[in-house]
């Protein structure tokens, strides 16, 4: 999971830099969103995470272009910053998962040797 948690995270990041919405979805897609395993997903966000993908390929490329470029270029900014939070309430179910799945800690007394 944790390869799935940096991916999403570094996409954010590129989500929430400076720039034009449609370009940093797209570069945030192609970097780093693209190459996700969806069986490495929590169970509950894979549907979400196949939606968004498709979204985002659905766009048949000019020359010289990919299906997402193309997909982006075509879509609207209101449309690419929804897909953006889609993507960013993704990245907080990981975290929400991952923090529920780590070992918990437990308090021994010391006289208990």
């Amino acid at each position: 999971m944790s390869s799935v948690w940096e991916n999403f995270l570094a996409a954010t990041a590129i989500l929430v830099s400076a720039g034009p919405i449609k370009q940093r979805l797209a570069e945030a897609y192609r970097a780093h969103l693209a190459t996700v395993d969806q069986e490495e997903l929590p169970r509950e966000i894979r549907d979400e995470f196949t939606s968004v993908s498709s979204c985002l390929c659905c766009v048949r490329p000019m020359r010289g272009e990919t299906a997402v470029q193309a997909t982006v270029r075509k879509m609207s900014e209101p449309e690419a910053g929804r897909l953006a939070v889609r993507i960013v309430e993704m990245l907080a179910v990981i975290a929400r998962t991952q923090y529920q799945q780590r070992p918990k800690l437990r308090a021994v007394n010391s006289n208990d040797d």
